[in-house]
């Protein structure tokens, strides 16, 4: 394996979503050399069918705020590289990128990681992704036009995309246990709907099928039952992506999330990390906040390199 280039950058962003780039549109104004390596242009905030707290829009879809940002921090200069990183290694006083068979060297790194969706971790569930099982309702819904499908999860995101899935398919049972955290707008939404079916559940314990979804084994009140589906989306929430930075020695909390200080920076010098993987912003992970860290963490960069 070869460096593409003996060029060293100031800067490199690993993660493209909101914190990374936002990182990338305050590190084009303070005039950082710098690249962003991502393998989801966008990241998870795609998946959001409608946003009503971004300032400035009343309503918007994620798909549609994240081409905006994305078109933003081109416009500015910053130079995107859709690509996973396979791994990071410090060399004496810089950073090593190594991605698709190349290498990228930079002075300082941010890590804008984002989040991994949560798995059940029951039986048929790794069989059947992409085979019915799905993690993302804005992006598979259209798939399961006039079908019978379920979905897992007793949050605002699982409430969002029972609606959202409501508008494709016939029946939409939504499976959650005793506590839930919708907001009074979204079980409004819910009640109101004669497409969704709320169904108090101990959880699914078995994905069934052949070569697609069939079935789902649900537990109610320590007894079985099959409810027939030809989809299953599981809304059970995120878990930080912190896998490549793990080899650096960057420190992580007992949830996996890295830990950073005000200025989001990490334990590894020149190292800094921002968005929905940090313990920034006290883990509330919102867009806005992601964005905010991902420019705080481009600053502080900045001063460090050129003050």
């Amino acid at each position: 394996m070869k460096p593409k280039t003996e060029k060293i950058h100031d800067l490199i962003i690993v993660g493209a979503g909101p914190a990374g780039l936002g990182a990338s549109i305050y590190a084009s104004r303070y005039k950082l050399k710098h690249i962003i390596i991502g393998e989801e242009i966008g990241g998870q905030a795609r998946e959001a069918s409608k946003i009503e707290n971004w300032p400035g829009e009343k309503n918007i879809s994620g798909n549609d705020l994240m081409d905006r940002v994305v078109d933003q921090a081109k416009s500015f200069g910053g130079e995107i590289i859709q690509s996973s990183v396979e791994k990071v290694e410090k060399i004496k006083d810089n950073f090593e990128i190594y991605v698709g068979g190349e290498i990228y060297k930079s002075k300082t790194i941010i890590f804008a990681l984002g989040m991994k969706p949560r798995k059940m971790n029951v039986s048929g569930e790794n069989k059947f992704i992409g085979k019915g099982i799905s993690y993302c309702a804005t992006c598979d819904a259209t798939f399961f036009r006039d079908k019978v499908v379920a979905i897992v999860g007793g949050g605002n995101a699982a409430a969002m995309a029972a609606v959202h899935l409501s508008d494709f398919a016939k029946k939409v049972y939504l499976l959650h246990r005793k506590e839930v955290g919708w907001n009074p707008t979204r079980q409004e939404e819910l009640k109101k709907n004669s497409k969704i079916e709320i169904i108090i559940s101990e959880g699914v314990k078995e994905v069934k099928g052949s070569e697609k979804v069939e079935s789902i084994i649900c537990e109610y009140n320590g007894t079985e039952k099959e409810l027939t589906v030809q989809g299953l989306f599981i809304e059970i929430g995120s878990v930080p992506g912190v896998a490549i930075v793990k080899n650096l020695g960057v420190e992580i909390d007992d949830q996996n999330y890295i830990k950073v200080n005000q200025s989001q920076m990490t334990n590894i010098e020149n190292a800094w990390a921002a968005g929905d993987a940090t313990t920034g912003s006290n883990k509330f992970r919102q867009i806005i906040t992601a964005m905010a860290e991902g420019a705080v963490a481009a600053g502080s960069v900045y001063k460090k390199l050129k003050l």
